[in-house]
């Protein structure tokens, strides 16, 4: 794209941006950044002011159903959750931390936590949606054991004065799809 082409770009870009500007825009100093990269900053704002507020089961259609866990054997789960975590895939949105819990546990929280969650539905090419399949703040021990690293578990140790819990390996080890 020539540079006529970029500034005309950012002319409309930031004409599209005017009704949606407040302070937050402001602590980006935009006039650092060259203009295909505002360009493409600004882009990523308008899609999210733009993006629609949705159950992530309302992602697809049709809407994301998922059976009730207890009607699948466990290697029917298994199945099953693989081919939700490739829906959830297609539509950007990547599931990290996910290696201490069992396919059912899994397949659970994608039911009960994630498909319901309002989230917007912003649509750029190689944004992901990265959803934690474990809170670190509720569940610092799981952390501690199979995620942190030496400096992390080293670092939490030395400010919480607590002693660490064992590192362990992960129980579950999955290939997920991942963002390139």
């Amino acid at each position: 794209m020539s540079e006529i082409d970029l500034l005309m770009q950012n002319a409309r870009l930031r004409d599209e941006m005017e009704p949606f500007l407040d302070e937050s825009v402001y602590l980006v100093d935009l006039d650092k950044m060259s203009v295909s990269n505002e360009n493409e900053f600004l882009t990523s704002l308008l899609a999210w002011e733009k993006a629609p507020v949705l159950p992530i089961a309302q992602w697809f259609e049709p809407a994301l159903v998922m059976a009730d866990h207890q009607s699948y054997s466990d290697i029917e789960i298994n199945q099953q959750l693989h081919q939700v975590i490739g829906r959830l895939f297609e539509k950007n949105i990547v599931l990290v931390h996910t290696d201490h819990l069992s396919d059912r546990q899994l397949y659970c929280l994608i039911a009960r936590d994630i498909l319901p969650a309002q989230e917007k539905k912003v649509v750029l090419s190689g944004k992901m949606l990265k959803w934690q399949c474990l809170d670190i703040v509720e569940d610092e021990e799981s952390w501690l054991r199979f995620y942190a690293s030496k400096e992390e578990r080293f670092l939490w140790a030395e400010e919480t004065g607590r002693r660490l819990p064992p590192r362990e390996q992960i129980p579950f080890p999955r290939k997920l799809p991942q963002h390139a």
